[in-house]
């Protein structure tokens, strides 16, 4: 009796601890992805002469960026693991201002794209795990 209330209690302890790591590697897994889309645009911005892509509709960074699979093999999808209501999406919106999963002009858009600067961040703007926001990645 002895031994199985120990391993009550190690499991009641170590149970959340693991439900933290898995939401902190699901961050950790979008932060790569991130810094996978800011390399990929670092790189055409080196391929073409200081000329980041321009966007005239909602997704053509993406496809600059993955045809011939010269930057990218594929759209890269994300979603919130802290907001459940961010699902997966790959789709690109372009401005200065994050707004929260959506863009006005067109759909859903997990990341959001400055063609000026070539700035790249994640459309949330809710907090990460450590109380930063998504945004500000």
């Amino acid at each position: 009796m002895l031994v199985v209330a120990i391993i009550g209690l190690l499991a009641a302890i170590a149970l959340p601890r693991f439900a933290d790591l898995v939401i902190k590697a699901k961050e950790a897994a979008v932060k790569g992805k991130l810094g996978t889309f800011r390399s990929a645009l670092t790189i055409y911005y080196a391929d073409n002469e200081g000329q980041y892509p321009w966007n005239l509709d909602n997704n053509e960074v993406t496809q600059t960026l993955t045809t011939g699979g010269k930057y990218l093999d594929a759209p890269l999808k994300i979603s919130v693991p802290t907001v459940l209501a961010h699902l997966e999406d790959s789709n690109v919106g372009y401005g200065l201002t994050s707004l929260d999963w959506f863009y006005i002009a067109g759909p859903r858009a997990a990341y959001i794209y400055s063609q000026l600067s070539g700035q790249i961040v994640v459309n949330c703007v809710h907090t990460d795990t450590s109380g930063r926001r998504w945004s500000t990645w």
